[in-house]
């Protein structure tokens, strides 16, 4: 791990009422570092990334970029934080009003002042950069597959050249070959601009192919962190049933009659 991680969260917490979703959880990841964070579903995953992304504020803990503290920053270091960050969402999140190349322009155009000609230029090359053609660029979301629609969601996560780009379960909803192509992209993408990476998914082969390094989130904590090709011999009893999708160990499903 680099001396000076490009994020770094320690101690972080988050409650809901009674329900403590994170307890004192840490992590870094490295500049230039892919690292994929897995867990079932209502581990704390998108809470997590919604802390970093300063959607959620954390009752403690701190979490810092470049060593800038970002929790309780006012307004001002909120952005210019945020200026550093590209997001895939977990269902593309598409604006429907908008075209293909509008919505890859949008942060282009909304908060960097591209012009409209410039930044369908942009969106074009990020288009491209993802296999969709320039026929694609006028088209609407409605019009789209599950499979296009998450490339058209990739091109706008990189269209501003973000020095850190959060993937939220990135091939959910996809059939198994679409999802190994979104995951090629997503490897391809993330080299080329030298970006680091934060990744949540339940996805296994998803997380082997993103990742550099894997974490495991259980009861509001990193239960386990290590490279993609140790996580087969982890001996951690939780991350073996995980990965192997067991009924039966550690990790109790609640499951009403």
């Amino acid at each position: 791990m680099s001396a000076n991680p490009k994020i770094s969260i320690h101690g972080l917490g988050k409650s809901f009422g009674p329900k403590v979703v994170l307890d004192g959880l840490d992590l870094d990841v490295a500049v230039g570092e892919s690292v994929v964070v897995i867990g079932g579903s209502g581990t704390g995953k998108s809470v997590l990334l919604k802390c970093v992304l300063g959607l959620l504020a954390p009752e403690s803990g701190s979490i810092k970029v470049d060593g800038q503290e970002v929790v309780g920053a006012d307004t001002e270091t909120r952005e210019k934080v945020n200026r550093k960050f590209g997001m895939l969402f977990q269902g593309a999140a598409l604006f429907d009003s908008l075209t293909v190349w509008e919505n890859v322009g949008f942060g282009l155009i909304r908060a960097q002042g591209v012009s409209r000609g410039d930044a369908r230029r942009i969106a074009l090359e990020n288009l491209a950069a993802v296999g969709l053609g320039a026929d694609v660029a006028a088209l609407y979301p409605a019009e789209l597959s599950g499979g296009m629609k998450k490339r058209v969601a990739l091109a706008r996560a990189i269209a501003t050249k973000p020095e850190i780009i959060f993937f939220d379960e990135p091939t959910t909803g996809l059939d198994p070959i679409m999802s190994d192509v979104i995951n090629d992209l997503i490897v391809k993408c993330v080299h080329e601009l030298g970006a680091t990476a934060l990744s949540i998914t339940h996805d296994m082969a998803s997380a082997r192919k993103i990742a550099h390094r894997i974490a495991m989130l259980h009861h509001g904590k990193i239960i386990w962190s290590g490279p993609v090709a140790a996580i087969d011999r982890s001996a951690n009893p939780f991350v073996d049933q995980f990965i192997h999708g067991r009924a039966e160990g550690p990790i109790q499903m609640q499951v009403r009659a």
